[in-house]
Formats: structure tokens, C-alpha cells, sequence
């Protein structure tokens, strides 16, 4: 699965040099949030999770963040609002919705609001894999 990583991460001999992406899951199921974790430490991205949207604008890492996996559905803010709201503050981190109650119209209004890809659950590692190498090579890595 390396092929799916940026260019910059693939068999470097030296990766001390480079930090490797943070990538942040917001999901309410904490089964996902594992699953998802454990996958992406596999192919050696490196990975914070939060249970809400609330949890994840208290973090003091949001500037490290440079893709985020979204669950339309939470308890309190969702997905949509969480979009919303990072996009307000000019964070550029660039969002892949994962959700398993996701309708055309919900579809439609999160890539209005730029998001990267809207998977729906379960979806393929190849898929997940996919869409944040192409979040991450859009924003440059910020």
C-alpha cells in the first residue's frame, strides 16, 4: 500500500527528515476510530481521533492536522457544521466524509464546501487510502 502514499514518504531511506501526515478521525463509533487508526498506521501515516466535533476544535493540534476523516453523523455538531466551521477559520485541512448516513443532498453540500471525497461505510482501505493521498497532494501537504 505505499504506492498510495505521497511521493515524498515512499522509500525514503532517510525518514527521520520528514514528518509524516497527521491524519485526524472524527467518528462518534470508537470501533470506526480504531479500525481506522490501525489501518492508517499501517501504511505509517500518523493518526489523533476524536469522538466529536467538539473534541476535536478543543485539540491543540489543529495546526498539525493536515487531512481529516468526518463522519456526517455525530452527537452534538456534526460532520456538515464541523465542515462549516473549519472552513471559516482558514485552517485549510482538507476533509474526507466517511459516514454511513450519508444522502445526495448531505453528498452534494459537503464537496460544495470543498470536501475531498464522500466515501460511504464501509468502504474499501484502497478507497479510504485513495482519497487521502489525493487530500493530501491538493493541499500540499501543507
Amino acid at each position: 500500500m505505499s504506492h498510495l502514499l505521497p511521493a515524498r514518504y515512499q522509500n525514503n531511506q532517510m525518514t527521520n527528515q520528514f514528518t509524516k501526515p497527521l491524519v485526524a478521525i472524527v467518528d462518534d463509533d470508537e470501533s470506526i476510530r480504531v479500525a481506522t487508526e490501525s489501518l492508517l498506521r499501517s501504511v505509517r501515516y500518523r493518526t489523533v481521533s476524536f469522538a466529536s466535533a467538539e473534541e476535536f476544535l478543543d485539540t491543540e493540534r489543529l495546526s498539525e492536522i493536515e487531512c481529516m476523516i468526518l463522519d456526517v453523523k455525530l452527537g452534538g455538531m456534526d460532520g456538515l457544521a464541523l465542515q462549516m466551521q473549519i472552513g471559516d477559520s482558514n485552517l485549510g485541512i482538507p476533509i474526507i466524509f466517511l459516514s454511513a448516513h450519508c444522502t445526495e443532498k448531505t453528498q452534494t453540500e459537503a464537496l460544495k464546501h470543498g470536501a475531498v471525497a464522500v466515501l460511504r461505510k464501509p468502504c474499501s482501505e484502497t478507497a479510504l487510502l485513495g482519497a487521502i493521498n489525493l487530500a493530501l497532494k491538493t493541499s500540499g501537504c501543507r
